[in-house]
């Protein structure tokens, strides 16, 4: 029998692409440290971790690419352009 997970947990942040402005966004975590998505507007963008410390974000496209968590000087996490800011979950 599959234990029962915790409902996701749908976080508001700010969150910037690229050098586009700071605008609303939410954060959901299905497993927090694991798997969660931002959702910017209409784009939702995948996030998914091997515990390991390897990152993969997938677009809308589908496409998947391995991606690499850096602290902004601003207190912002992003991964290779694309940024968030605010009360992150973090495990």
């Amino acid at each position: 029998m599959v234990p029962d997970l915790p409902p996701p947990q749908t976080i508001p942040l700010e969150c910037r692409l690229g050098d586009g402005a700071w605008q609303p966004c939410t954060m959901t975590v299905v497993q927090l440290g694991e798997h969660w998505w931002l959702q910017v507007g209409r784009q939702r963008l995948e996030f998914r971790s091997d515990g390991r410390g390897s990152v993969s974000l997938r677009n809308g496209s589908g496409q998947a690419r391995a991606v690499m968590p850096v602290w902004g000087a601003d207190q912002a996490l992003c991964w290779d352009g694309v940024c968030a800011k605010g009360n992150l979950p973090l495990d």
